[in-house]
């Protein structure tokens, strides 16, 4: 991955391949924004007026090329655009700076070293520039003819290999704890886009489960592999139901990071269908093709859980990876067919496209027994949430207000879009079956909410839990904005560690 480093040089001494500087959308045009001084000295107090002249206005993403003033040992200049210009005495909003940064990582693919010349005035400014910079610097090319890992050498589009971030203090504490910390986070963010991107041929149920056993060793975290022999023996119904249609055999992986016997303990769970083809109740043509991304949800949980132990965060975690294939063949679960849940409930299975609640019903019974302090699941689980919330922000749901609330506050601290949604219980009537104790399906409008409300069923007693439904942005299928990339986007992966770590400051309840 890119590295990252801190400096406190002079930026026309630093030898790299390109500087870059922000601006702002003023009143009156483009204004160069703080850390961009000595860039902006060199061309005599004028870099506004020619970047003005060049086209640009300071927008959001804009990005701007020219030449480096004489005496740079750089040879260009990267102006990035940041937004409207704060208000007075006001500064830059962490998100604003993430989104340049990764912006102007990514227009600068294919280059060495660069030296981020952007507004900083504490640690978490830092920190933010340099996440913006390692996500949006990412690109999967792994299965490309000149791909980084292919024999044939690095393509020379390959992602901006170092970042140095001006204005930083690289003896300060807080800011190499904030250089530290966004390195772990974005390491592990880029470990679930590649999942997600990975083609699913190659990323099975089992080969999933190995991955996860090789994070675990290398990051000291307790691992269990439970196979089809396992799952049928302790009654996962709801995974091999989903499951019995793929050649591939299912899993239930769980990954423990434990810090203290007294530390509070969250459970994450993920629904990880490693492809969707919606099984007997096949998808339509044109609704296929993304399908490998819908094992997005156990990508987060996963990569959360390894980020936490990296950070060495006072809390013990435990990711739950809720593994399967959904296919259609002779052996493969129909609608009509009843299921026995780990939990010991029935479930006649009306549509077997809705298979995401099934196998993360198995899972979060799983995870109730281990009476954690609170359990989210994480999951690409409706298109309903995405006609409510659209492909860039996703929903929350509780069984505790304060709970659902706090993960709000969360995403929004960390920049991701999420918002609040309800568990009306006069949905769940719509899952009543005359054959079994609830069916998969309920009412069509508010479908989403429906699914909130099945999962709500399989929850220990007593036990906080919120559901996220990432359908809409855990896979970007327009253009890179920010640094959000085309393809698997790692969403809700933020979002989890920043919980992690304000239940380990004891700030979460």
């Amino acid at each position: 991955m890119t590295a990252l480093t801190l400096s406190t040089a002079a930026a026309a001494g630093l030898r790299a391949d390109a500087i870059v500087v922000g601006v702002a959308k003023g009143t009156e045009g483009p204004v160069v924004a703080p850390g961009a001084e000595a860039v902006d000295q060199a061309y005599d107090g004028r870099l506004a007026a020619i970047l003005e002249t060049l086209g640009a206005s300071g927008a959001e993403g804009e990005v701007t090329k020219l030449p480096a003033p004489s005496g740079f040992k750089a040879p260009v200049v990267v102006a990035v655009g940041l937004g409207a210009e704060p208000e007075k005495d006001q500064a830059f909003t962490a998100e604003s700076l993430r989104r340049a940064a990764g912006s102007a990582a990514r227009a600068l693919a294919g280059s060495k070293k660069a030296v981020f010349a952007l507004p900083i005035t504490a640690p978490a400014d830092a920190g933010a520039i340099g996440e913006g910079a390692l996500l949006g610097a990412y690109a999967f090319d792994t299965y490309k003819e000149n791909g980084r890992n292919s024999k044939n050498g690095k393509n020379g589009k390959a992602p901006l290999a170092e970042v140095a971030l001006l204005g930083g203090k690289p003896r300060d504490k807080a800011y190499k704890a904030a250089v530290e910390r966004v390195i772990a986070v974005s390491e592990e963010l880029n470990r679930a886009r590649d999942l997600i991107n990975m083609p699913p041929n190659d990323l099975n149920p089992a080969a999933f489960a190995v991955l996860a056993q090789t994070a675990a060793k290398d990051h000291g975290l307790k691992v269990q592999v439970l196979d089809e022999k396992a799952l049928a023996k302790g009654g996962y119904g709801g995974i091999l139901g989903v499951g019995a249609g793929s050649a591939s055999a299912p899993r239930l992986v769980k990954l423990s990071y434990t810090h203290s016997k007294e530390a509070k303990h969250l459970a994450f769970v993920g629904k990880g269908i490693t492809y969707d083809s919606g099984g007997i109740s096949l998808k339509p043509a044109g609704h296929n093709e993304t399908m490998k991304c819908d094992m997005s949800g156990a990508a987060a949980v996963f990569a959360a859980v390894v980020a936490a132990a990296r950070l060495g965060l006072e809390v013990n975690v435990t990711a739950w990876l809720a593994l399967a294939e959904n296919m259609p063949s002779g052996s493969a679960t129909r609608p009509g067919d009843v299921l026995r849940m780990y939990s010991g409930k029935t479930v006649e299975v009306l549509n077997t496209d809705a298979e995401g609640r099934l196998v993360l019903a198995d899972a979060l019974w799983a995870a109730s027994e281990e009476k954690p302090d609170a359990i989210v699941d994480v999951a690409t689980l409706t298109g309903a949430m995405m006609l409510a919330l659209g492909s860039r922000t996703f929903g929350i749901m509780a069984n505790d207000d304060a709970f659902r609330t706090a993960i709000h506050e969360a995403a929004e601290e960390v920049g991701e879009d999420a918002w609040p949604m309800p568990l009306p219980e006069h949905l769940r009537k719509g899952m009543d079956s005359p054959t079994a104790d609830i069916a998969n399906m309920g009412e069509r409008m508010g479908g989403g909410l429906v699914a909130g409300l099945f999962l709500k069923e399989f929850i220990g007693e007593g036990i906080t839990w919120a559901h996220l439904d990432i359908a809409g942005p855990a896979f970007n299928e327009q253009a890179p904005f920010g640094y959000t990339p085309k393809g698997g986007t790692g969403s809700a992966v933020r979002t989890l560690v920043r919980l992690a770590e304000l239940t380990a400051a004891g700030d979460l309840g």
